[in-house]
This record gives C-alpha cells, sequence and structure tokens, in this order.
C-alpha cells in the first residue's frame, strides 16, 4: 500500500515533526508541505494526494473552512493545539483528529485507521439491499468484513458520528457509516427515521408515546421535525 502525502501548517516545527513520523514508516511518502490553504491548493491541484495533515489554525483561511471548499478532499487528520475545533472537523468526516504537540504513540493510532479504512475500501458496498425471495437483506462494512444483515432481524440504527450502530435481536453491528445512507436503502414502509441519531424497525416498537419510542426495552427520543410523520405510521401499524 502506497499513500501519498501533504502536510499543511503554518509552524515549521510541526512540519518536521509529521515528517520525521512518516519517514520511519513504510508506504508513506510526503509530496510536499504547504504553509497555507492557498499554498495546499495549489498542490492537491499538481498531485495525487492520498491523505493530508492540515492544521486548523492556518492564516487568511483556516484548516476547517479550505477543507470544507474541496468538492473532493483527500482523507484528512486534523492537527492543532485547540481541542474545542474537535467537533467541527469531526462534522466533516476526518479520519481522525491530532491535539499538539504529537506523540508518535497517538500518530500510529491515526495512522492505523488509514490502514483499516483502505482494506474496507477495497470492497465496494452494495448499493441496494439485495432482495431475496423470502428474507431482504443489506451487507454492511464492519472489522474488515462484509456482513450480512436480514432486514427482519434489525430492531433499531443508532448514529454515533460518522459510524452505525444496528441492533439486531441477537447481537449488534457497528459500521462506518452515515445514518442518512442507511435511511435512502432501508425500504420506507418498514423503517422511519425518528431522530437525527435513530432509524427504528416499524414492527419492532413496543410502546411509544409523542416524544419517545420503545423497542427492546430501550426508549429512544423522537425529534420533533420527525414527529407527525412517525405518529402517522405508527398509527396505521
Amino acid at each position: 500500500m502506497q499513500i501519498n502525502c501533504l502536510i499543511v501548517d503554518d509552524e515549521p516545527e510541526a512540519q518536521l515533526v509529521i515528517q520525521s513520523y512518516l519517514d520511519r514508516l513504510d508506504g508513506f511518502t510526503v509530496l510536499g508541505s504547504a504553509s497555507n490553504a492557498v499554498e495546499a491548493f495549489q498542490l492537491l491541484q499538481e498531485n495525487s494526494v492520498d491523505l493530508m495533515f492540515l492544521d486548523i489554525k492556518l492564516p487568511k483561511i483556516n484548516g476547517i473552512d479550505f477543507l470544507r471548499s474541496l468538492s473532493s478532499p483527500p482523507k484528512v487528520i486534523l492537527t492543532t493545539a485547540y481541542r474545542e475545533f474537535a467537533l467541527d472537523g469531526y462534522e466533516l468526516d476526518v479520519i481522525d483528529f491530532l491535539l499538539k504537540p504529537i506523540s508518535m504513540e497517538r500518530f500510529l493510532k491515526s495512522i492505523s485507521k488509514i490502514y483499516t479504512i483502505n482494506n474496507l475500501e477495497q470492497i465496494e458496498l452494495p448499493r441496494e439491499p439485495t432482495v431475496h425471495a423470502e428474507r431482504p437483506f443489506i451487507y454492511v462494512k464492519s472489522e474488515r468484513k462484509m456482513v450480512k444483515i436480514f432486514l427482519d432481524e434489525i430492531s433499531y440504527i443508532e448514529s454515533i458520528r460518522d459510524y452505525v450502530k444496528i441492533i439486531l435481536s441477537n447481537k449488534n453491528i457497528v459500521s462506518k457509516q452515515r445514518i442518512s445512507f442507511l435511511e435512502k436503502i432501508l425500504p420506507e414502509k418498514r423503517f422511519i427515521r425518528i431522530h437525527r441519531s435513530y432509524i427504528i424497525s416499524l414492527p419492532k416498537v413496543e410502546a411509544f408515546t409523542p416524544t419517545t419510542i420503545e423497542i427492546d426495552g430501550n426508549e429512544l427520543p423522537i425529534g420533533n421535525h420527525y414527529k407527525n410523520s412517525i405518529l402517522k405510521a405508527l398509527k396505521i401499524q
């Protein structure tokens, strides 16, 4: 596996730290370094970059705004001395968030995520559920495998940042996936979004109130935005 890297940081010492860590690893090549967003943009246009180490506190255009401006960004690991920016980064689906000063141990944990993601991306995720004559199912990526999940075994789905936890009748499956993607591919007659963090299986509902739904003994919140459509769907069942 060959990964081409770009380091974007206005502090030369910070650039050297990341460069020195990458130099110790096989398969990682630093194509260049930039001290601001304009230089970084130019390097992205001229090179095929797989991974960008991006500082948040950059001159003129900060790293978050720069990342938002890119239509097809590479994988990104954010670096900063300011912990309060972490949430913004995760909302942009970055690989990791490294707080300065960056230790080699913490750096390697980020790199291990790159290996995991690259291994998973070698497998194409089916875009639609596979309809079996008797039991419809989908495949999701989990722990470097494609796992078959029968739709009638799903109780509900919970979003945790850029991951989802799929609650089944006998186990849970965690997958790096947006809940909005699953909302699009799951059958509308069986599944419904009740909150920005939850999708439920209508046949699994045990009880409900105007603000909560109970499934498998768990009370799940109903978001105000979804309330009318949910109550309508539940009363039809």
